[in-house]
Protein backbone atom coordinates (compact mmCIF):
# COMPACT_ATOMS: atom_id res chain seq x y z
CA UNK A 1 0.00 0.00 0.00
CA UNK A 2 2.84 2.24 0.99
CA UNK A 3 4.30 1.91 -2.63
CA UNK A 4 1.00 2.55 -4.61
CA UNK A 5 0.80 5.87 -2.52
CA UNK A 6 4.64 6.71 -3.70
CA UNK A 7 3.75 5.81 -7.39
CA UNK A 8 0.61 7.78 -7.05
CA UNK A 9 2.46 10.64 -5.91
CA UNK A 10 5.42 10.80 -8.39
CA UNK A 11 3.11 10.66 -11.14
CA UNK A 12 1.16 13.56 -9.59
CA UNK A 13 4.01 15.48 -9.71
CA UNK A 14 5.18 14.81 -13.02
CA UNK A 15 1.60 15.78 -14.32
CA UNK A 16 2.05 19.02 -12.95
CA UNK A 17 6.35 20.16 -13.58
CA UNK A 18 6.46 18.25 -16.52
CA UNK A 19 6.44 20.26 -19.81
CA UNK A 20 7.98 18.78 -23.03
CA UNK A 21 8.91 19.86 -26.62
CA UNK A 22 6.47 21.57 -28.45
CA UNK A 23 4.12 22.45 -25.63
CA UNK A 24 1.38 25.11 -26.74
CA UNK A 25 1.41 28.96 -25.31
CA UNK A 26 -1.57 28.32 -23.56
CA UNK A 27 -0.07 25.03 -21.64
CA UNK A 28 2.93 27.10 -20.46
CA UNK A 29 1.30 30.44 -19.45
CA UNK A 30 2.40 32.60 -22.68
CA UNK A 31 0.28 34.91 -23.68
CA UNK A 32 -0.99 34.17 -27.75
CA UNK A 33 0.93 36.27 -29.95
CA UNK A 34 0.50 37.37 -33.92
CA UNK A 35 3.70 36.53 -35.44
CA UNK A 36 4.55 38.07 -38.37
CA UNK A 37 7.36 35.43 -40.14
CA UNK A 38 9.08 36.95 -43.19
CA UNK A 39 11.85 34.56 -44.92
CA UNK A 40 8.66 31.35 -43.77
CA UNK A 41 10.67 29.20 -46.74
CA UNK A 42 13.84 29.66 -45.66
CA UNK A 43 15.87 27.33 -43.60
CA UNK A 44 15.45 29.06 -40.57
CA UNK A 45 12.31 30.76 -41.47
CA UNK A 46 10.22 26.97 -41.67
CA UNK A 47 11.71 26.23 -37.81
CA UNK A 48 10.80 29.49 -36.72
CA UNK A 49 7.01 28.91 -37.70
CA UNK A 50 6.73 25.49 -37.00
CA UNK A 51 7.92 26.19 -33.46
CA UNK A 52 5.69 29.19 -33.12
CA UNK A 53 2.52 27.22 -34.06
CA UNK A 54 3.45 24.42 -31.37
CA UNK A 55 3.26 27.05 -29.26
CA UNK A 56 -0.23 27.93 -29.75
CA UNK A 57 0.47 31.71 -31.81
CA UNK A 58 -1.23 32.70 -34.65
CA UNK A 59 1.18 32.84 -37.43
CA UNK A 60 1.20 34.79 -40.66
CA UNK A 61 3.89 33.70 -43.21
CA UNK A 62 5.18 35.93 -45.70
CA UNK A 63 6.73 34.91 -49.04
CA UNK A 64 6.86 36.31 -52.84
CA UNK A 65 5.24 32.94 -53.31
CA UNK A 66 3.24 31.45 -50.93
CA UNK A 67 2.69 28.04 -52.50
CA UNK A 68 5.88 27.58 -51.56
CA UNK A 69 4.78 27.43 -47.30
CA UNK A 70 3.73 23.62 -47.04
CA UNK A 71 2.67 23.94 -43.32
CA UNK A 72 -0.96 23.28 -43.06
CA UNK A 73 -2.27 24.39 -39.43
CA UNK A 74 -5.35 26.22 -38.35
CA UNK A 75 -3.11 28.89 -36.51
CA UNK A 76 -1.25 29.81 -39.67
CA UNK A 77 -2.22 32.37 -42.83
CA UNK A 78 0.17 31.66 -45.95
CA UNK A 79 0.25 35.44 -47.52
CA UNK A 80 2.32 37.16 -50.14
CA UNK A 81 4.44 39.67 -49.55
CA UNK A 82 7.60 41.83 -50.28
CA UNK A 83 10.31 42.87 -47.58
CA UNK A 84 11.25 46.05 -49.99
CA UNK A 85 7.92 47.46 -50.39
CA UNK A 86 6.73 49.31 -47.90
CA UNK A 87 3.40 49.45 -48.13
CA UNK A 88 3.34 45.89 -48.07
CA UNK A 89 4.69 45.99 -44.90
CA UNK A 90 2.57 48.57 -43.49
CA UNK A 91 -0.16 46.33 -44.93
CA UNK A 92 0.89 43.08 -43.38
CA UNK A 93 2.55 44.25 -40.11
CA UNK A 94 -1.22 45.84 -39.14
CA UNK A 95 -2.38 43.89 -36.14
CA UNK A 96 0.49 42.03 -35.38
CA UNK A 97 2.34 41.54 -31.99
CA UNK A 98 6.19 40.25 -33.38
CA UNK A 99 7.74 40.94 -36.69
CA UNK A 100 10.41 38.24 -37.49
CA UNK A 101 12.74 39.30 -40.45
CA UNK A 102 14.99 35.86 -41.33
CA UNK A 103 16.00 37.07 -45.34
CA UNK A 104 19.13 37.51 -47.14
CA UNK A 105 20.19 38.31 -50.88
CA UNK A 106 21.33 40.99 -52.67
CA UNK A 107 19.58 43.06 -55.14
CA UNK A 108 20.59 41.83 -58.83
CA UNK A 109 24.42 41.26 -59.18
CA UNK A 110 25.17 44.57 -57.26
CA UNK A 111 28.75 44.24 -55.25
CA UNK A 112 27.42 47.21 -53.05
CA UNK A 113 26.28 45.94 -49.74
CA UNK A 114 23.90 48.71 -49.22
CA UNK A 115 21.69 46.28 -51.54
CA UNK A 116 22.02 43.27 -49.20
CA UNK A 117 18.73 42.92 -48.81
CA UNK A 118 18.59 42.32 -44.52
CA UNK A 119 19.97 46.14 -44.54
CA UNK A 120 16.93 46.86 -46.50
CA UNK A 121 14.92 44.99 -45.07
CA UNK A 122 15.88 45.89 -41.51
CA UNK A 123 15.40 49.79 -42.62
CA UNK A 124 12.52 49.57 -44.49
CA UNK A 125 10.68 47.82 -41.58
CA UNK A 126 11.76 50.35 -39.21
CA UNK A 127 10.56 53.38 -40.83
CA UNK A 128 7.12 51.39 -40.89
CA UNK A 129 7.13 50.56 -37.63
CA UNK A 130 8.45 54.38 -36.46
CA UNK A 131 5.46 55.78 -38.57
CA UNK A 132 3.38 53.16 -37.08
CA UNK A 133 3.70 54.93 -33.19
CA UNK A 134 3.34 53.36 -29.88
CA UNK A 135 0.96 50.50 -31.15
CA UNK A 136 3.90 48.62 -33.64
CA UNK A 137 4.64 45.32 -33.19
CA UNK A 138 8.45 44.58 -31.90
CA UNK A 139 11.04 43.30 -34.67
CA UNK A 140 13.46 40.82 -33.98
CA UNK A 141 15.67 40.63 -37.15
CA UNK A 142 17.96 37.10 -37.47
CA UNK A 143 21.55 38.75 -38.25
CA UNK A 144 24.46 37.02 -39.26
CA UNK A 145 27.52 35.56 -37.17
CA UNK A 146 30.11 37.65 -39.02
CA UNK A 147 28.97 40.51 -36.99
CA UNK A 148 30.19 38.54 -33.46
CA UNK A 149 33.57 40.05 -31.88
CA UNK A 150 36.59 37.54 -32.15
CA UNK A 151 38.04 39.41 -30.05
CA UNK A 152 36.87 42.94 -28.13
CA UNK A 153 36.32 45.50 -30.78
CA UNK A 154 37.34 42.93 -34.03
CA UNK A 155 34.47 41.84 -35.86
CA UNK A 156 34.35 38.43 -37.68
CA UNK A 157 33.80 39.83 -40.84
CA UNK A 158 37.16 41.04 -40.87
CA UNK A 159 38.85 38.08 -40.30
CA UNK A 160 37.09 36.03 -42.95
CA UNK A 161 39.47 35.08 -46.03
CA UNK A 162 37.51 37.20 -49.01
CA UNK A 163 39.96 35.90 -51.88
CA UNK A 164 37.49 32.54 -52.91
CA UNK A 165 34.02 34.22 -50.93
CA UNK A 166 31.67 34.66 -53.63
CA UNK A 167 30.46 38.21 -54.15
CA UNK A 168 27.39 37.95 -53.19
CA UNK A 169 28.12 36.55 -50.21
CA UNK A 170 30.32 38.90 -49.28
CA UNK A 171 27.88 41.21 -49.90
CA UNK A 172 25.10 39.84 -47.75
CA UNK A 173 28.09 39.67 -44.64
CA UNK A 174 28.30 43.50 -45.19
CA UNK A 175 24.69 43.80 -45.17
CA UNK A 176 24.22 42.00 -42.10
CA UNK A 177 26.89 44.25 -40.13
CA UNK A 178 25.64 47.23 -41.44
CA UNK A 179 21.70 46.57 -40.27
CA UNK A 180 23.33 46.03 -36.70
CA UNK A 181 24.54 49.15 -36.89
CA UNK A 182 21.90 50.67 -38.35
CA UNK A 183 19.96 49.31 -35.35
CA UNK A 184 22.27 50.66 -32.29
CA UNK A 185 21.53 53.81 -33.54
CA UNK A 186 17.05 53.10 -33.56
CA UNK A 187 16.02 54.08 -29.98
CA UNK A 188 12.04 54.91 -30.95
CA UNK A 189 11.54 51.23 -32.49
CA UNK A 190 11.43 48.36 -29.86
CA UNK A 191 14.26 45.94 -32.31
CA UNK A 192 16.05 42.85 -31.21
CA UNK A 193 19.11 41.44 -33.12
CA UNK A 194 19.21 37.84 -32.90
CA UNK A 195 22.68 36.22 -34.33
CA UNK A 196 22.68 32.46 -35.01
CA UNK A 197 26.51 30.59 -34.62
CA UNK A 198 29.23 30.82 -37.07
CA UNK A 199 27.86 26.61 -37.57
CA UNK A 200 24.03 25.27 -38.51
CA UNK A 201 23.35 22.19 -37.60
CA UNK A 202 20.31 19.83 -38.86
CA UNK A 203 19.85 18.57 -35.56
CA UNK A 204 16.78 17.75 -33.79
CA UNK A 205 15.03 20.32 -31.42
CA UNK A 206 16.08 19.97 -27.76
CA UNK A 207 14.95 23.16 -26.30
CA UNK A 208 18.33 23.97 -24.98
CA UNK A 209 20.68 26.58 -26.08
CA UNK A 210 23.07 29.63 -24.23
CA UNK A 211 22.64 32.84 -24.71
CA UNK A 212 25.34 35.51 -25.29
CA UNK A 213 26.37 38.77 -26.45
CA UNK A 214 29.04 40.36 -28.64
CA UNK A 215 31.49 37.89 -28.97
CA UNK A 216 31.47 34.21 -29.82
CA UNK A 217 30.03 31.24 -27.48
CA UNK A 218 32.27 28.30 -27.47
CA UNK A 219 31.42 24.75 -26.38
CA UNK A 220 33.71 22.24 -24.44
CA UNK A 221 35.38 20.88 -28.02
CA UNK A 222 35.98 24.98 -29.57
CA UNK A 223 32.64 24.90 -31.80
CA UNK A 224 30.21 27.32 -32.33
CA UNK A 225 27.35 25.50 -33.21
CA UNK A 226 23.39 25.09 -32.98
CA UNK A 227 20.59 23.71 -34.76
CA UNK A 228 18.21 25.59 -36.58
CA UNK A 229 15.30 24.38 -34.45
CA UNK A 230 17.16 24.94 -31.58
CA UNK A 231 17.47 28.60 -32.91
CA UNK A 232 14.43 28.94 -33.48
CA UNK A 233 13.25 27.85 -29.71
CA UNK A 234 15.66 30.90 -28.69
CA UNK A 235 13.10 33.32 -31.36
CA UNK A 236 9.94 32.36 -30.35
CA UNK A 237 11.68 32.45 -26.86
CA UNK A 238 12.34 35.76 -27.32
CA UNK A 239 8.90 37.01 -28.69
CA UNK A 240 7.19 35.74 -25.69
CA UNK A 241 9.71 36.64 -22.43
CA UNK A 242 11.23 39.99 -24.40
CA UNK A 243 14.34 40.21 -22.51
CA UNK A 244 16.80 41.62 -25.27
CA UNK A 245 14.50 44.94 -25.80
CA UNK A 246 16.99 47.37 -28.16
CA UNK A 247 20.28 45.01 -27.55
CA UNK A 248 21.68 41.94 -29.78
CA UNK A 249 22.07 38.83 -28.10
CA UNK A 250 23.68 35.58 -30.03
CA UNK A 251 22.75 32.14 -29.19
CA UNK A 252 24.96 28.68 -29.00
CA UNK A 253 24.93 25.36 -27.64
Amino acid sequence: MLNLRRSRCLAIVLLLFYVGPGSAAGDTGAEQLKILVYGATGKIGVHVVDEALNRGHLVTAVSRDPSRITQKHENLSAVQGDILDQASIADLTNGQDVVIVSVRGVIGKSKDPHDAVQRIAVENVVDVLRARGDGAPRLIHVGGAASLEVEPGVLYARRLPKLFMPKNLEMEIEGQVMALEYLRGVNDVNWTYATPPKNFTNGKRTGVYRIGGDQFLLDSLGRNRVSRADFAVALIDEAENMEYQQRRFSVAY
